[in-house]
């Protein structure tokens, strides 16, 4: 249901808007099935004065056109007009599709058109400034249904655990023996060049003793950084996409963990890393390493058309520019189907064991490649295998290198890492601005179809991001540029309590929104750091901060035995400048989060705001209490009650 206001009328004047598919009720969704037929009820306040309303849409990139709806019917002092939308005869003859479209009202003295920031919400007035969303994706499109409701962990592998069994460090590599005061190799400053050749030494066999710890924290999925050889300690740069890297353990150290964690029910994604490899790999072989004939050496290398050079052999297209990282070209089919093809990397893993792929950049991966990875991926795994792709902006609109991404029409990934949801906790956390919270949430749940939306990636930090604890403690560096202060600065006392206390509120929203948190290793343990590198510390193991390790491990369970945080609805119950209150729901299990940043107390009614329920009272998850009629939460604080378990 919306209800929005001309601002040059009476308050009393409204338009509500309601949409459902069969018996769905699909107000706050914006996504659908081809084939699916919409109805759109349109209620107005004949104040309004309004004669008729229209449906103005467009295919993306294509000309508008207008639907009319229908008057339906007088109700008291409103008018009732309803259009349904086919959505395969939206579509024609392709499978999916991307649409634009505003409502029109149309009156005697002026037309109103509507604007919306977030695909639901909508003011009217003299233009449009922005319109909203339609996605229909492909009707064969799903998602694995083991991913949602679980709870994934970041392991940066260098940085985790140093385990017991065979590794062996490559040449011209060092260790540095000092885990719990060490500092990550860094240059003077940001962006210059770092060799990455000083190592920990955290390997697979340290992830595989660790376990048990990593299931106390109710983790159903592991997100391994690259595991394949590499030149490098953060290993984004592959020597051989064949090889499990020897520091790490090598294969006998994978194939252990697979079996390890999947006797456990803990699934494994590797990060896949094909926009590029390194310099110094087996493709390339610019430092003549390897026996194969690498693309720098020689115009006739087989690898020589995978890499667009633009001078041979030193001036040649790299990711970002950085020379150690050469881009590879997946518009040669050659390129390509070593990764995707029969018997390729996309398959060989998954053969092996693994339960999907985190695709690095995937904004710089070519729709062909999307296509036939997930085909591959798909087939090779009877349609279990998970692809999550790194996209920072909304994925249904996202434009890269002047194209039209198509990531979730049907025929490409399964969900992306949330960092919008990052965004948006920062605007609540750190401004206590509530409304871009509720803006950005509201915008995902109804752009993304909702399968999409309960496998997110929910993340707060990751190796390209400073951690999250120090963001919150809101001490920023006196200069940015010079890494030697990064490395030594750590958060006031005073500071780290603050983070520490936004930190619970955080890791709350993180597990109770639609999605899957993605906790990044030493999170839970209250791990400082700045930027890259110092983002990736060692995991300070017997030093953890005991009682935030305590209350992830609680929200861990918590996610396991509530069902409404796997796949059921959600919806802001109320949210105004400084606070939001959500809902999760599923049957006769109910989740209900409310954050008050303002500086006065808010008052909470859960009975009241989310409606009778047969599951019983609601009970405050920290304290075990039953809640009355009525909750106070302090300025600064939250709430997080249930009706179940």
């Amino acid at each position: 249901m919306l209800i929005n206001k001309h601002t040059e009328l009476e308050d009393a004047v409204s338009v509500r808007i309601e949409k459902r598919s069969g018996k769905r009720i699909l107000d706050r969704i914006g996504a659908y099935a081809r084939g699916e037929v919409v109805s759109y009820r349109v209620t107005v306040s004949r104040r309004m004065g309004v004669s008729a309303v229209v449906m103005r849409i467009a295919p993306d990139g294509e000309e508008s056109f207008d639907l009319p709806f229908a008057y339906a019917e007088r109700r008291g002092d409103d008018d009732v007009y309803e259009l349904e939308l086919d959505t395969a005869r939206l579509c024609a003859s392709a499978a999916s599709g991307l649409f634009f479209y505003e409502y029109i009202f149309l009156r005697g003295f002026d037309t109103l058109f509507s604007s919306t920031e977030n695909n639901v919400d909508f003011t009217l007035g003299e233009e449009t400034d922005s319109k909203f969303r339609l996605l229909v994706y492909s009707d064969d499109y799903s998602v694995p249904s083991w991913f949602a409701g679980g709870t994934m962990y970041h392991v940066f592998l260098d940085r985790f655990f140093r385990g017991e069994g065979e590794a062996t460090l490559r040449a011209g590599a060092s260790l540095d023996p000092d885990w719990e005061g060490g500092v990550p190799q860094y240059a003077a400053k940001p962006g210059m060049p770092v060799k990455n050749n000083v190592y920990f030494g955290g390997n697979l066999w340290g992830v595989i003793e660790k376990l048990d710890y990593l299931q106390s924290l109710g983790v159903t999925v592991l997100y391994l950084s690259p595991i394949f050889s590499a030149a490098t300690n953060h290993r984004y740069d592959t020597v051989s996409y064949e090889e499990i890297d020897s520091l790490l353990g090598g294969r006998a150290a994978f194939d252990s963990l697979v079996s390890a964690a999947h006797a456990r029910g803990i699934r494994i994604i590797l990060d896949g890393v094909f926009n590029h490899t390194g310099d110094d790999s087996v493709y390339f072989n610019r430092l003549g390493n390897y026996d194969s004939v690498g693309a720098y050496q020689s115009k006739d290398s087989p690898y020589a058309e995978w890499y667009n050079f633009r001078h041979f052999p030193d001036d040649y297209e790299a990711w970002w520019d950085i020379e150690i990282m050469p881009r590879l070209q997946h518009k040669n089919e050659a390129c390509r189907r070593y990764f995707t093809g029969k018997g390729g990397i996309a398959t060989r893993w998954i053969d092996a064991g693994i339960d999907g792929w985190r695709l690095d950049v995937a904004d710089e991966l070519c729709d062909e490649f999307l296509d036939e990875f997930r085909e591959a991926v798909k087939s090779a795994s009877h349609g279990e295998g998970i692809i999550i792709g790194e996209v920072w902006e909304n994925a249904v609109d996202k434009i890269s290198y002047g194209k039209r991404r198509e990531y979730f029409r049907g025929g490409q990934l399964d969900s992306v890492m949330n960092y919008p949801f990052r965004n948006a906790t920062l605007a609540l956390l750190l401004d206590g601005d509530a409304n871009t919270f509720y803006d950005i949430l509201t915008e995902l749940w109804g752009t993304y179809p909702t399968f999409v939306c309960h496998a997110l990636m929910n993340l707060l930090g990751t190796h390209d991001t400073e951690r999250f604890l120090t963001r919150l403690g809101g001490e920023p560096l006196a200069d940015e540029s010079d890494n030697a202060l990064a490395a030594k600065t750590r958060l006031s006392r005073r500071a780290r309590s603050r983070a520490l206390r936004l930190m619970r509120i955080a890791s709350v929203l993180q597990y109770t929104v639609f999605g899957v948190p993605s906790l990044y290793y030493g999170d839970e343990a209250g791990l400082e750091g700045h930027h890259d590198p110092f983002c990736r510390m060692p995991y300070p193991w017997g030093r953890e901060n005991k009682s935030l390790l305590a209350h992830y491990r609680r929200l861990g369970r918590m996610r396991r035995e509530h069902p409404a945080l796997r796949d059921g609805d959600f919806r802001f119950l109320s949210h105004d400048a400084h606070s939001v209150v959500y809902l999760r729901e599923c049957e006769n299990d109910r989740v209900m989060v409310a954050v008050n940043m303002g500086d006065a107390p808010l008052t909470l009614a859960p009975s009241a705001m989310a409606g009778a329920s047969r599951a019983g009272k609601w009970i405050n998850v920290e304290s075990g209490r039953a809640c009355g009629a009525q909750t106070e939460i302090a300025p600064g604080g939250y709430a997080l009650l249930t009706t179940r378990g």
